[in-house]
C-alpha cells in the first residue's frame, strides 16, 4: 500500500535536518520585505507601525501553516489540491496565476535593479547592463538546476548578514519606550497606504511565497510528500498509525514555519531599529538607483567605511539570492499550474508540457527575458517592487480562502485544522482584506489619512 511508505517524523536533533523549506522561505522574503521596505517604513514613520508588523507576521504564520498542513497530509501541492476539489475547480487557478504573473515579472525586475545599485557603487555605469548580467546568471543557475549548490552558500551569508544587522541594531541603543509605544495601534500622520501595503505584503512572504512553501515542503518529502505521487493521497485507506505519522509531520512543519517567522521578525525589528535610529534623523530614504548607497549607511553609521562596504555586499547578496529563490519558486508554481490547466486537452501530451522542460522555459522567458524588458522600460526598482508588494498583500485573502476551503473539504477528521486554526486563518485573511480596502479607498480619494 502507498501509505506504508509514509515514514515517521524526525525527532530530537534529526528535526534540524528537515528545516530546509523554512530557510528557503525566509530567504525568499528577505530581499524586499526586511531589507528594502522595513528601512523605508522606519525612515518615514519610525516605530509607529510596529503593531502592523507584528499583526501581519502572526497572521501569515496561520495561513502558511494551513498551506503546509495540506501538503504534509496529502503529499500534493497547493495547486494540485485546488484541482482535486471538483471537475471544474481547475478554473480557480486563473485567480492565482494571472495576478502572480505580474508579481513575478515586477519582483525579479525590481530585485535585479536593486542588486545593480550595489554594483553601481563600485563602477558607475548604466544599471541596465548590471541587470542583464544579474538576470542572465540567476536564470542560468536555475534553468541548469544548480540552485542547491548555491543555496547552502547563500544561507551561510544570510546568517552572517543577519547577525551583523542584529548586533548593529543593539549597539545603537534604541529607545525601548518608543518601541513599546509602537505596539499600540496608531496611524501616523500622512501615512501612505501603498508603502504600508507593500511592506506588509512582502514582509516574511507574500501570497506567492506562501504557495511556494507548499512546493518546498513537497520537494523535501514531508509526510505524504515522501510518496512522490503527483495526485493527492487517498485518505480512505489511511490507517490510524499512518494518521499519527502525519500528525508528527504537521508538528515538524509547524516548527519549521515558526522558526522562519520568528527569525524573519527578529531581523525585521533589527532593520526597523537601524532605519529609525540612522536614516530617519537624516531624512534618508532608500530610493531607486540609490538603494544600496542609502542602505550602506545602516552599518556605515556604526562601523564606518568597513560597515558601509559590508552592507553594500549584503545588499547585493540578499537581492541576488532572493532572485534565485523567486525564480525557483515561481518556476515550480507556474509550470505546475500550466500543466494542470492544460490537463485533459489536446495539448496534454505535448512535449512542451513536460515538467522540467516547461519549468525551464518559464524561468528563461517569464522570469528572465520579460523582467529585463520591463526594467529597461521603467528603470525604477523600488516602484516595481512596490507594485508587486501591493498585489501580494491584496492577493493574500484569496490564498487564505482557498486553503481554508481545501483543508475543510478534503482532509480527514483526524488531520483537519482545529476550530481555533480555522478561525485564526479566516481572521488573517480578513485582516489583509481590510488593509487592501483601505488602500483602494485612499487611492480613489474617498478617504484621507
Amino acid at each position: 500500500m502507498e501509505q506504508d511508505k509514509i515514514i515517521k517524523a524526525p525527532r530530537g536533533r534529526e528535526r534540524l535536518k528537515w528545516l530546509g523549506p523554512a530557510f528557503i522561505w525566509m530567504l525568499s522574503a528577505a530581499g524586499s520585505g526586511e531589507l528594502l521596505f522595513t528601512p523605508r517604513i522606519a525612515s518615514q514613520y519610525g516605530y509607529t507601525l510596529v503593531w502592523a508588523l507584528v499583526i501581519a507576521v502572526v497572521m501569515k504564520w496561520f495561513i502558511n501553516r494551513e498551506i503546509g498542513r495540506y501538503t504534509v497530509c496529502s503529499g500534493a501541492t497547493f495547486f494540485k489540491g485546488l484541482e482535486s476539489i471538483s471537475s471544474k475547480s481547475r478554473a480557480l487557478l486563473w485567480f492565482l496565476i494571472i495576478p502572480q504573473l505580474a508579481v513575478a515579472v515586477a519582483t525579479v525586475a525590481g530585485l535585479a535593479g536593486g542588486a545593480s545599485t550595489a554594483l553601481i557603487t563600485l563602477l558607475d555605469i548604466p544599471p541596465i547592463f548590471y541587470v542583464i548580467l544579474i538576470v542572465l546568471i540567476t536564470t542560468s543557475i536555475i534553468s541548469m538546476d544548480r540552485y542547491k549548490l548555491i543555496e547552502k552558500a547563500t544561507t551561510v551569508f544570510a546568517i552572517i548578514i543577519s547577525l551583523a544587522v542584529l548586533t548593529a541594531s543593539i549597539s545603537t541603543g534604541p529607545d525601548a519606550g518608543a518601541i513599546a509605544s509602537g505596539f499600540v495601534p496608531q496611524i501616523p500622520s500622512g501615512l501612505k497606504v501603498d508603502e504600508l501595503l507593500s511592506w506588509l505584503g512582502f514582509m516574511l512572504a507574500g501570497a506567492a511565497g506562501m504557495m511556494w512553501f507548499s512546493y518546498w515542503i513537497a520537494a523535501r518529502g514531508y509526510g505524504a510528500a515522501n510518496l512522490k505521487n503527483e495526485e493527492p493521497l487517498n485518505f480512505n485507506t489511511l490507517s490510524p498509525e499512518q494518521t499519527q505519522y502525519l500528525k508528527g509531520w504537521i508538528k515538524q512543519m509547524t516548527i519549521a514555519n515558526t522558526l522562519a517567522v520568528v527569525g524573519a521578525l527578529v531581523i525585521a525589528f533589527a532593520f526597523l531599529i537601524l532605519g529609525t535610529e540612522l536614516l530617519k534623523p537624516q531624512g534618508l530614504l532608500p530610493e531607486e538607483n540609490k538603494v544600496a548607497e542609502t542602505l550602506g549607511r545602516l552599518l556605515g553609521g556604526i562601523w564606518g567605511e568597513l560597515g558601509f562596504w559590508f552592507m553594500i555586499l549584503a545588499v547585493f547578496i540578499t537581492f541576488f539570492s532572493t532572485i534565485l529563490s523567486d525564480q525557483d519558486g515561481f518556476g515550480r508554481m507556474f509550470s505546475d499550474g500550466v500543466r494542470i490547466l492544460f490537463k485533459n486537452t489536446s495539448h496534454a501530451n505535448s512535449t512542451w508540457l513536460q515538467q522540467k522542460k516547461l519549468q525551464k522555459t518559464i524561468v528563461i522567458t517569464v522570469l528572465g527575458i520579460i523582467p529585463v524588458i520591463v526594467y529597461l522600460l521603467t528603470g525604477e526598482p523600488v516602484i516595481l517592487l512596490k507594485i508587486a508588494g501591493v498585489i501580494e498583500a491584496c492577493h493574500i485573502p484569496v490564498v487564505a480562502g482557498f486553503i481554508l476551503y481545501l483543508n475543510y473539504k478534503k482532509l480527514p477528521v483526524g488531520l483537519k485544522p482545529t476550530a481555533f486554526s480555522l478561525i485564526s486563518t479566516a481572521i488573517a485573511g480578513l485582516t489583509f482584506t481590510a488593509f487592501a480596502v483601505v488602500y483602494i479607498l485612499q487611492l480613489s480619494g474617498l478617504i484621507k489619512i
